[in-house]
């Protein structure tokens, strides 16, 4: 009996260093790829070790942890779904013991605790730790700033308690909901997070229907389009002498000081704006013929496939709730992982599911930095500060922690949420569902009618030649002057 308590041990004792073992390495490979991607973009400084460089360090390590922990979240829930469907497959081999439910159980709460400690915790210490300079009167250094982001922390986490615990007296006004307004641990900061989910969620259903439809725009910018009535050799000539009479310009006025100082640098901008036309032009000329003709429709295609999809489980979804009340995106924890598949049709709709996930979250992103409200914190190579940086990894912390939350409650996926996840209050609430599926549908499907007939309209205008007639309205400053079909300046 002994020997077996013993062997009982040590199967526990193996089983969770191998969780823990996994876990780092799955996270090591997350972080090094979120320092890449934060280097590329990190706005480049001096090499001289100062105070502010070894801050920009610290705040660039704190923003390389957050946004592995936002990737982490979003590959959380396509493993679970995967890993499920693995073990039914293939119960009993021996090669993917070490995918089982305590695994999946401890991402998912690992996850969850990280998000929490990097929303309300490293991010605002980063920015304020990038922000601070010390009391004054205080000797300055490195200790002087961090006593003041401490401060400044403390006074953020009373800020935030304060509004929660009157909201929640103002909410709930019975006793049970008086007492627990004194519990730290187990009240506040599971309502918070909760808050902040039903936040995150609202910012996904705003972004990612604009993400969907700008989806469209950007591989066309990407690809090369078909040509259809289209003249390539008259554009790219056209082109060539506006080009011609733009260069012209600029050299008949170098003799004139006034000129030059007040049209040079608009004449450079247009210059450079038929220069691109030109070579995108060219690059269509160049174009094989199974890039223009195939490729494009086939990717188009797809991209339209995959949001119809989604409406129409979401359609699908909303059938449900009013009919069914399991389809309530609740967590639970008594059905295990691998013993029943969640799917109807098994590995190919799970295949399915994250590959609706996936292009959720890049279009969510796409329409977040496409939104005119964020497109300050939009990221450019080699030139972005850190505090952009900061707002970035925030707020896609923030899309990435509502990530699952959503895909359960648009029924996209029917994989139970694991861990803390599935204890926000909201997911509760049958009217936030119910219409949180309604506006997403009815958004989603507006989005595409429109950006579906403004292209069907600017195609038909180009095929007919009536696109030319706007070809004087194209500056590439709108507030300066404007320049007509062959290259002369507009009087306004």
């Amino acid at each position: 009996m002994e020997e077996d308590d013993v062997t009982i041990r040590e199967q526990n004792f193996h089983s969770q260093v191998r969780e823990y073992i996994i876990c780092f390495l799955l996270f090591a490979v997350l972080y090094i790829v979120s320092y890449c991607i934060i280097t590329r973009y990190k706005r480049k400084s001096d090499d001289h070790e100062d105070e502010d460089a070894v801050v920009n360090r610290i705040s660039l390590y704190l923003c390389t942890f957050t946004l592995a922990v936002s990737g982490g979240a979003v590959f959380l829930l396509p493993f679970s779904i995967i890993s499920n469907e693995i073990l039914l497959s293939f119960p009993k081999n021996y090669y993917i013991q070490w995918l089982n439910g305590s695994l999946i159980h401890g991402l998912w709460n690992l996850v969850s605790l990280f998000s929490n400690l990097c929303l309300f915790v490293l991010m605002p210490f980063a920015y304020f730790f990038l922000e601070s300079e010390g009391f004054a009167g205080s000797k300055k250094g490195i200790r002087a700033r961090i006593l003041e982001t401490f401060v400044m922390l403390f006074l953020l986490a009373l800020l935030i308690l304060g509004i929660v615990w009157v909201a929640s007296a103002l909410i709930d006004n019975d006793a049970a909901s008086m007492e627990s307004l004194y519990d730290l641990w187990e009240f506040y900061l599971p309502y918070l997070y909760s808050c902040i989910s039903l936040m995150g969620g609202l910012l996904l259903l705003m972004c990612t229907p604009v993400g969907l439809s700008r989806m469209f725009t950007i591989m066309g910018q990407l690809l090369v389009k078909p040509t259809i009535l289209e003249d390539l050799d008259e554009q790219i000539y056209c082109i060539h002498l506006q080009e011609e009479a733009l260069q012209r310009r600029l050299n008949g006025s170098s003799s004139y000081t006034y000129t030059r100082g007040c049209f040079t640098h608009q004449l450079n901008k247009e210059l450079d704006y038929f220069r691109n036309q030109r070579n995108k032009l060219e690059r269509r000329k160049k174009a094989s013929g199974w890039e223009k003709n195939l490729l494009y429709p086939m990717v188009m295609l797809i991209l339209l496939a995959g949001t119809t999809i989604s409406v129409i489980m979401v359609v699908l979804n909303i059938l449900y709730l009013l009919v069914d009340e399991t389809a309530m995106p609740k967590g639970s924890t008594d059905r295990g992982i691998g013993n029943t598949s969640l799917s109807t049709f098994g590995v190919a709709q799970a295949v399915l599911e994250i590959i609706l996930i996936f292009y959720l979250m890049v279009s969510s992103v796409v329409g977040f930095y496409s939104l005119r409200v964020f497109e300050g914190l939009t990221p450019r190579n080699d030139d972005t500060t850190m505090t952009t940086i900061i707002g970035c990894c925030v707020s896609i912390l923030v899309l990435s922690s509502a990530l699952p939350v959503m895909s359960r409650t648009l029924g996209i996926t029917r994989f139970d949420l694991l861990g803390d996840f599935g204890r926000f209050n909201w997911l509760g609430n049958f009217y936030i569902v119910l219409s949180y599926n309604l506006l997403f549908a009815v958004v989603t499907t507006l989005c595409l009618v429109r950006k579906f007939t403004s292209a069907v309209r600017e195609e038909l205008l180009k095929a007919l030649g009536l696109d030319k007639l706007h070809l004087s309205n194209s500056p590439t400053d709108p507030e300066s002057g404007k320049l007509s079909a062959n290259g002369h300046q507009k009087t306004l």
